[in-house]
Formats: C-alpha cells, structure tokens, sequence
C-alpha cells in the first residue's frame, strides 16, 4: 500500500512538471490569449465529434473520397483499371430483355471484346479521370465501346467521327476544329473534354442519365418532343417510356450489358485485358512545326503507335500553332523531350502550306511551286480533273531556307476546296446573217475575238457569210447553254454542232488557246464530281 502512494505521488509530480514545462514553451512560442486558446480548442473539438448517419448507408465515390468531404482511412487502392471503374458505377441499373440480349450478344464474341478492350487501354485511363474530375458516374467511361468500339478513327454513314462519334457541326459547336490539316473530333483530350461536356449539359437539362444518354445519340431537341408528347397523353417520361427509334432504344441497354460484363466477367465467361491504374500517355509542348516521322523518331516508337495516340492528324507535318502538344507514350516523353533538346540539326518540317492566290489546274500550281503534280495531287488528295479555288490552303514541300512556321490563321482555319477543271470541245456554229463579224460572234459566245480569229484562220476584222460554219472551241457547259439559247432564236437547220474527243492536235490547240480565253474561267461540267462538303442529309445520329 505503501509502495501505492509512493508512486501515485511520483506520478502527480512529473505530470505537473511536464505541464509547467509545456506551458512556458508554449507561452515562449506564442503569446495566444487563453480565451482565444480555449475557443480554439472547443471549435477542434467540435469539429472532430463524428456524425452518425440516420438513413441507409451509400458508397463513397473516387470523386468524392479526393475531394476530401470524407475523413476515410484504410481504402485499399483499386487492383487495376477495372477496378477502379467498378468502385465509380453510380448510375441506375437497367434491367429488360434488351439488356440480357445485348449480354448475349457480347458474351459470344469474345475476340470482339478483346479487340475493342485492348484499344481501349491507350485511353481510357485519361477519361476516367476526368470523369472522376467532374463527378460524374464511371459507366460513361464505356460509352466509347457502344460509339465506336474504341476507335479514334471510326466515321459513320452519317458523318459521325472518331471515339465519341461527334456530327461536324455538333462539333464545331463544341470548338472541334475540323479543317484541312486537322479533325479534332478524332482528338483524344479535345473529344473526350467535349463529350462530358455535353453529357453534362444533356444531365442538366434532362435531370436523368438515360435520358442524357438518348438525347447524346437521338438529339436533346427529339427526347424534349418525345418526353412533351408523353405528358400530353399522361404517359410515363422515364427512357423506357419514351417512342424513340431501335437505335436509341438499344443505346442505354447496349451500354448497361457492357457495364454488366465489366462488373463481373466471370459470369459471362469473358476476360478482360489487364488495364493498369497509371496514365498510359503524357501530353507534350512543341514549339515549332516538326514532321510525325521525326516525332515518332525521336520517341522512338514507331509512327503508327504514335498516330493511334494522335489520330487528329490529316497530314506528315505538325502545325505548331493549331497543335501545340502532342501525346506521347509515357516512358517514351521523356525520351523525346531529351533528342528533341539535341536536336539542333537540319529542319525539323519538310512542309509547310501555301494559300493559292487565284484558281488555279492542278498542273500549273505544280509548275509554279517547281513540284511533281502526281505528289501534289496525293499529299492534299485533290480529285482528278479538278482545279484548286483560290484562297485554298496546300501542304507543299518547305525550302530549306524557309525560317517562317505556318501562322495559327492558316494552322486553324485553313480549308481547301476543287472546282470542275473546263473541258472545251470543238464545236461547229453558224454566221446567223451575212457579213457577220468575228467580234459578234465571240461576244455571243463569251469568248474573246482573237480565239475565234485564232481558230478559224482569219483576222480579227474579219466577217462571215450567213449561214458560214465557224468553228469554236467552247467549255461544255457554255456549249449546251448557247446552244439551248441559240436553237430558241434559230431553226434547227441553222445551227449544228459537232461534238466529241478532239484529235491530239486540236486538243492542243484548244489547250493553248483557252490559257487566253475568258472561256477558261468559265464554270462547267467534269467527269467527277467533288466530294460533297455539305451537310449530311438528316441521319439516326443528330449529332
């Protein structure tokens, strides 16, 4: 008992020195008033008291556990990829027989699945973490498989591009450059950015993920009909209720099957490659214009590997100005970041662009830059028998003294467009009256009377008899439409024409006789047509 009271006393001692001890340090350190300190204290205090929820509990998502809402301690870090997929599921489950076909119908291709599983490793690390960034559920990782199987280069009937399928004015509208050198509808960080911002914006506007879903692939405006026609007939408003096309209607039980795979494999007798949880590429800077085969030289990666990367890209040379970062592998960024520093040899483009100053043959462009044509026709894929517009902008070879790297003017907005090359034909008229003159005929016909002297022997002075053939080289579009003129003011037996290939000869004359002809400037029918630029007709995909 003694020996108690000896060391309870001990104990009281050394307890009230370590408090004399802590208060002078602490008084030394900071001169805090001690109704401030017993504020302080009390305000920690209360901050610290748990809180116990009242209702059913919920899991914690990856957006809000880094967001720091949450105090939460020994969560084990997800395995892979997948993992950390399934942790983030948070949209409702759709269940129906669309979703057990759909099941089904992925179940039994399992080489689909790996193919369209192992693309996807090059992105879909980037795009869960921006959707773990935003907030929003994990599930829409997946959507790229129901777009386009993971494919960054997928085009639809309806013109629909790359992984997240966007129309060209959808995506125009989400700042998508689509031009002659570049369709970032292809691009991996600009496309993915748009995508979740639509979807966001499609979940504010509808307050529902399904229907955010429909209105992605059906259009915002249909679903709002489609959901307004429900309610005049006192009709249900969820996806399942609505009347959509078959598209639509399989489109969330397509993404929900997948999702279904995804969250346990096992069951549907499906293997999912291994996807590790680290970014598999680093986005890089360039300041200068560089061909993609340097790019992939320098990484040391080959070229293909660095275009799945960078599927954006329509020509062999990177434009500074419209695309100042690349990706990169990442083991392979730091290996490019260091050649490119030693690099300090040569040019770093082969090509530049140059805007045609007037419309121009394909032909005379070429002469003019000092080019092969059949290299120029094939590096910015001009159609045969079509002539460059002016105003277009062409990837030509870069002289070795060209200092200057393509402006952000050109490296953005640069377009190029054809117009039908002219065919003349050799055409046999009729002097309408005596003593018709040269210079009347060229004028009915457009053309100038020096040609029409040229082709028919005579002097620009000259005059015809009536009813004298004179023989004209015309544009076959000019050709039918004199013509048509012609035969409403004539008889038929007044005016005839003889049409039809020329002979070499003839040809050749008509050639160097239309370089000084108005006649050439003249629009007119070619054998092919140019590809069509215009807005695609009304297709299942509004976007």
């Amino acid at each position: 008992m003694r020996l108690l009271q000896i060391l309870g006393l001990a104990s009281v001692v050394w307890l009230a020195g370590c408090a004399t001890n802590n208060a002078s340090d602490s008084s030394a350190l900071d001169a805090t008033p001690a109704t401030e300190t017993t504020s302080s204290t009390a305000a920690a205090a209360r901050h610290i008291t748990p809180s116990y929820p009242t209702g059913p509990l919920s899991a914690i998502s990856p957006y809000e556990l880094g967001s720091g809402a949450y105090d939460v301690t020994g969560i084990k870090a997800p395995s892979d990829l997948w993992d950390r997929i399934r942790r983030g599921f948070s949209m409702p489950d759709l269940q129906n027989d669309l979703v057990r076909d759909r099941e089904q119908w992925y179940a039994t291709r399992p080489d689909y699945m790996q193919r369209m599983t192992e693309r996807s490793s090059k992105y879909l690390f980037h795009i869960v973490e921006e959707l773990e960034r935003r907030g929003m559920p994990s599930e829409l990782a997946l959507l790229p498989y129901i777009e386009s199987a993971f494919n960054p280069q997928a085009v639809s009937t309806a013109k629909a591009a790359g992984m997240w399928q966007f129309m060209p004015a959808t995506g125009t509208y989400f700042d998508l450059k689509q031009n002659a050198f570049r369709d970032d509808r292809r691009d991996v960080l600009a496309s993915t950015k748009a995508a979740l911002d639509y979807l966001q914006k499609l979940y504010g506007m509808f307050g529902d993920w399904h229907l955010a879903l429909a209105a992605y692939n059906w259009g915002e405006g249909s679903v709002a009909r489609a959901i307004a026609r429900n309610e005049k007939q006192g009709l249900g408003t969820r996806y399942e209720d609505l009347n959509m096309p078959n598209e639509t209607r399989m489109y969330v039980p397509k993404l929900q099957a997948v999702k279904n795979i995804v969250a346990n494999p096992d069951r549907f007798n499906s293997e999912l490659p291994l996807i590790e949880n680290h970014p598999y590429f680093q986005a890089v800077d360039i300041t200068r214009d560089i061909d993609v085969t340097l790019v992939a030289s320098l990484a040391a990666i080959r070229e293909e590997d660095f275009r799945a990367l960078n599927p954006s890209f329509h020509k062999p040379v990177i434009l500074a100005a419209g695309t100042p970062r690349i990706l990169l592998p990442w083991d392979n960024a730091q290996v490019f970041r260091k050649n490119l520093e030693a690099h300090n040899h040569g040019q770093y483009a082969s090509w530049t662009v140059w805007s045609v100053p007037n419309t121009m043959t394909v032909a005379n462009a070429a002469s003019r830059l000092g080019i092969n044509e059949s290299d120029l026709r094939k590096i910015n894929g001009i159609p045969p028998r079509m002539m460059i517009k002016a105003g277009s902008a062409l990837m030509i070879p870069r002289a070795a003294t060209t200092q200057q790297d393509v402006s952000s003017q050109l490296a953005d907005n640069g377009q190029i467009s054809f117009t039908p090359e002219i065919v003349n034909r050799r055409t046999v008229v009729r002097a309408q009256k005596r003593g018709e003159t040269v210079a009347a005929i060229a004028a009915r016909y457009k053309v100038s009377a020096s040609d029409v002297a040229d082709w028919n022997d005579v002097k620009t002075s000259s005059r015809f008899k009536g009813g004298e053939q004179v023989t004209m080289y015309l544009p076959v579009r000019l050709t039918s439409t004199s013509f048509a003129n012609h035969s409403a003011r004539q008889p038929r037996a007044r005016a005839t024409e003889t049409s039809g290939k020329t002979s070499s000869a003839a040809s050749s004359k008509a050639s160097s006789a239309s370089t000084r002809s108005s006649a050439a400037k003249a629009p007119a029918k070619a054998a092919a047509a140019p590809r069509k630029t215009s807005t695609p007709a009304p297709a299942k995909r509004k976007r």
